[in-house]
Order: structure tokens, then sequence, then C-alpha cells
């Protein structure tokens, strides 16, 4: 069934993945520093897999990566091949056995896999396996796409005496012909890493290379961390091979335009990673320079809510010539505790996550910047404390359009009641969240902003949670705001 993370104040992209073929390295010690740049991307559990040609090697485990990885699990872990993901789940209960790589053995040897994304198809494909015998052990749909991957039914290899690689190839193509969603792969084999992106490349995917080797990772900060040498993106529809004969790359299945997920720039991915090109940082300070010209103020100061309205602050002020300062302090440690707070602490919400800075905020105007308002919850206790701080005026300046829509691509984004902007106005919200002024970034500056520096042909951006448009086919059942039990009666046919 859909885990339900649902009630928590901050949106979460599910996971990050990360493959490499580095004969003569330590692979699991090169995965492990992928993972540990790639932390952003999922915080809930994280694996590592690795093959030396004969056998293979994994250990996984709930929490951080620097909480599941030591010295001592990490030696064990032969090979010159890798795989790793750090996992935050929007389906799949939070349990060890849906924390990946999922690691099987098929009629062709080991197969290893990592997801990053969502099968809005996972029912009907889950069901088609149970009905072929498949025991599943998990509730998770990238279960379902390791054991397509296994044992497709649509192919007999055997058959044709063709490669293994032939064999795993025309799998992959198998599964991307009746997988419907969002997702990007690693995956292991006993000869090969593969790395597969959607065809709208709702996901991002990156490959680089490492001193004779090679890398795949969803952000190119994670290769930079390794001292990989960026190369190219994953196009979508594409299969890359990676083993001794290098990069080789295969048509998996053909693009019907391109769909890179918005909220990668407006939030998910880190600012020093390079997505179509375009340093994310760069991004997000043109779209705070557009939103300046589409919702200016009078005010004297510009504060960003840390960390990832930064860069759109920062470019709020260049274009409007207002100085921009630190309002808000943030424990950036505070989120990496297993420890609960007890009731009054909880009661503290925010306070244990930001203080304010009284010494720039006393008697100003501010104009605050937030990368994006979902629920409402966190920016509300956020503008009391700047209040508590002495601003006198608090201007809420977001730097994306209203979230008024679910995601079904990959994004744990809420359900449809719980969405703020889906219920009140623009001048409501202003009310609730106690702000004196509040305007959002307009979908066409957002997608100019994003668009500034592309080629026409390369544009093409997933907008469904801002304008209802989905690239891809919902199942209607998904939108309904009781959808835990619709997928559970679904999948076991209560």
């Amino acid at each position: 069934m859909l885990e339900e993370p649902w009630n928590q104040a901050e949106i979460h992209e599910e996971c990050g993945v990360f493959g490499v073929y580095a004969p003569g390295r330590d692979v699991a010690r090169l995965t492990f520093f992928g993972l540990y740049a790639l932390q952003h991307r999922g915080q809930e559990g994280a694996g590592i897999t690795t093959c030396d040609g004969q056998a293979t090697y994994s250990h996984k485990g709930m929490g951080l990566i620097s909480q599941v990885f030591n010295e001592q699990n990490l030696s064990p872990l032969k090979g010159h091949l890798g795989i790793g993901h750090t996992r935050y789940s929007t389906t799949g209960s939070s349990h060890i056995r849906n924390v990946q790589p999922y690691l099987i053995e098929t009629i062709d040897g080991p197969l290893a896999l990592g997801h990053n994304g969502n099968l809005t198809n996972a029912v009907q494909l889950r069901q088609g396996l149970l009905k072929r015998g498949v025991g599943l052990s998990s509730t998770s749909d990238s279960e379902v796409i390791v054991q397509m991957l296994a044992a497709p039914a649509e192919i007999q290899w055997h058959k044709n005496g063709h490669t293994d690689e032939d064999r795993w190839i025309g799998r992959i193509r198998a599964f991307m012909q009746v997988a419907e969603g969002a997702y990007t792969l690693t995956i292991l084999t006993r000869d090969a890493i593969y790395a597969v992106r959607d065809p709208m490349g709702l996901r991002p995917l990156c490959l680089g290379e490492l001193d004779g080797g090679y890398v795949v990772a969803s952000e190119s900060c994670a290769l930079l961390t390794i001292g990989a040498q960026y190369l190219r993106e994953i196009e979508p529809g594409e299969v890359v091979r990676l083993d001794r004969n290098g990069v080789t790359s295969m048509a998996g299945q053909a693009s019907p335009g391109r769909a890179l997920c918005s909220f990668e720039y407006v939030y998910f991915a880190r600012p020093d990673s390079l997505l179509e090109n375009q340093i994310v940082h760069d991004v997000r300070q043109r779209l705070g320079r557009q939103l300046a010209r589409e919702a200016p103020v009078p005010a004297d100061i510009v504060v960003g809510v840390p960390d990832s309205a930064t860069p759109a602050a920062i470019g709020y002020s260049l274009e409007s010539g207002l100085p921009y300062t630190e309002g808000l302090i943030k424990n950036r440690y505070i989120g990496r505790t297993f420890i609960q707070p007890d009731s009054q602490l909880r009661q503290v919400g925010v306070r244990l996550k930001y203080n304010p800075l009284t010494a720039n905020l006393k008697g100003k105007r501010v104009v605050l910047i937030d990368d994006s308002i979902v629920r409402g919850t966190t920016v509300a206790p956020l503008l009391q404390l700047l209040r508590e701080g002495g601003a006198s005026e608090i201007h809420v300046r977001v730097s994306s359009p209203p979230v008024r829509h679910p995601c079904f691509m990959g994004v744990d984004m809420a359900t449809r009641k719980e969405l703020i902007a889906n219920k009140l106005t623009i001048d409501e919200i202003r009310q609730q969240i106690g702000a004196d002024s509040l305007a959002f970034l307009s979908l066409e500056g957002m997608l100019a902003a994003m668009e500034e520096t592309q080629e026409p042909s390369q544009c093409g951006h997933c907008t469904a949670c801002f304008s209802g448009r989905y690239p891809i086919n919902i199942p209607e059942w998904l939108f309904s705001d009781s959808r835990e039990n619709l997928v559970f009666e679904k999948v076991w046919g209560n």
C-alpha cells in the first residue's frame, strides 16, 4: 500500500541513485561518497550492492548514509561494479525490506536494482506478477520493476541463442514498453551496470568518467564529490551500459517529449548540480529576479528561507536593489537525529530548526523569499519568528507558482485537500500565514527563467503540480484522498 508520509510539513523527493564501473578501485567507498552527495534526495534508508564478476555483496539499512555504513560493513563489499541508493519513500512502507538496492538471483545471474521515481500503473503491473505466481515481499513499486526485469514472460531470449548482454537489454526494453510514470534505474548484473531513464526524462540522471571507469548518478554533484568528470545527461528513453567495453548507448523507448520535473530546479536538486546544462543555483537566481520583476514591494531587506530559497532571495535582491541579508539561522543538524521531541518540544515546532537574527530584523520591512508553499504549515511559524525578531512588516514572495495539484511521479506532495492553494485564494493564504502581502511567481515567469538559456528543442518541463497538466496518463483513483485504502484493495482484491 502507499506509504503515509503525507502529514509531514516538508515535501520530499523519493530517491537518489548511483552506479559505478571502476576496475581497480574501491567501488563501495566510491558509492558511499556518491550517495553522501545525494543525501538530500532521501534520508530514510540507504544501500550499496557490489559485484566482482562472480559473487555479489550487499549492505543496507534504515537511516542516513553515515548511520547505515561504517568501515566494518563497507570493507566486505568487493568488486569493480557497484550501485547505491538513498531512499525517501512515496510508495512502500518505511521498513528495511523496502530499502534498496533490491538484489535477487535470476537464471542469468544476479540482478540488483536502484529506482528513483514512481510508476503510475504499478498496481496493474503488480497484479500481473501475482497472477504469474511471482511472490512479492515488499509494498514498493521498485520490487515490481526488479521482478519484471528478472523474468518477463514476453521475451524468450534463451531459445534464440542471444548473449547475456542481449538478454538484459531485451528485458529492459520490455519493461519500458509497459511501464508508465517516472523512473531512473541503476541496474547491476554480473558483467555490467545499466542506467535507464524514462522516455520523458521526468527524473534526472547523468553520466561521468572516472580513471578508466564510468559513473552514473541522479545529480552531477555526486560525480564531482568522487572526482569524476561530468560527460552528459542520460537522454530520455535511453539505456546506457557500463562495462569492459566502455559506455554503450542504446535506445530503450522513443521519447514523446521532455518533461523534467520543474521542482528539481525550484527545490530538490543541489544548487551546485548541473541540469540540462544549467547550474541549478543560476536558475534559482533567475527565478528570484523574475519574481522581483513580477512582484515588487517597498521594503528594507530581502531574507531567504534557508537553504533552498537562498539563491532566489539573492536574485530578488539583485533585481530589486534591496539589500540581501540573513534573517533566519538554520540548525542544519536537527534533522540528523532519530530522537523524537517530546510533546512540549513538538509544540515549539520550527523553533527547533530556525532562530531569528534580531540584529538584522529589528524595525525592518522584510521581503521573505520562499521557494514554495505546499501545506502552509511551515511558513506561518517562520513569520511569527520574524515578527518576534523585530520585523515591522513581512512581505512573502514565492519563487514558484501556487501548488494546487498532487504529484504522482515520485514526489511526496500531499493530497489535494492538504494543498493550501487548492483550498484557499492567495489573499486567504496571506491571512492564514499572517503576511502583510503575498505573491507567487507566475507559471509563465517560472518557465521563462528555467528555459532562458536553453535551445527551444531542448525545452520541456513537467508543471503538473502547478498547472494540473500531467505529461502522462494518471489513473483517476490516484486522485482520491483515501488512495492508500484504494491501493490496498486493488492490489489484494479486498
